[in-house]
């Protein structure tokens, strides 16, 4: 028998982290999946996905990920049930993840302004550190051509 489930999509909120009794993390959350084709309006369908991952992996997901985060999960479809407030037996389909990968690095997840801030200070930054140093990049902004010899060429 086989049971094996990989997915990549975004959370659709930051994920809830809870304890046991005994002590051991568990964290839920929703992921967003887009489905491979579109429909009659030319929309791309999505399903929302119930994801359950336990101990390590749990508190880490619940410490890197937030709503939005680009997550892989590879795990397996668990079915369980219990009996509801009113008395019916309820039925909940989920993957439980045995691993979790985060497919972004944390500063992509910073607002598009404040990035873009940051990499305008850096590049002035950088600048400035060129010209202190005396150091000049040979091909940078220039807009003329570079003349190169065959005998500079590596092969």
């Amino acid at each position: 028998m086989m049971n094996r489930v990989v997915l990549v999509g975004r959370l659709t909120k930051d994920p809830e982290l809870r304890y046991t009794p005994a002590g051991d993390a568990v964290a839920t959350f929703t992921l967003a999946v887009n489905r491979p084709y579109k429909n009659a309006n030319g929309e791309q369908p999505v399903d929302y996905i119930n994801i359950v991952v336990w101990r390590k992996a749990a508190e880490n997901a619940a410490n890197f990920l937030k709503k939005g985060s680009l997550a892989g999960v590879d795990g397996r479809v668990q079915t369980r049930n219990y009996e509801g407030q009113d008395g019916k037996r309820v039925y909940v389909t989920e993957v439980l993840a045995e691993s979790v990968q985060f497919l972004e690095p944390r500063s992509s997840q910073e607002a598009p302004q404040q990035q873009s801030n940051t990499n305008q200070s850096n590049h002035q930054a950088n600048q400035q550190n060129g010209r202190q140093q005396g150091n000049s990049d040979p091909f940078g902004g220039t807009g003329k051509p570079i003349d190169i010899s065959d005998d500079d060429l590596p092969f």
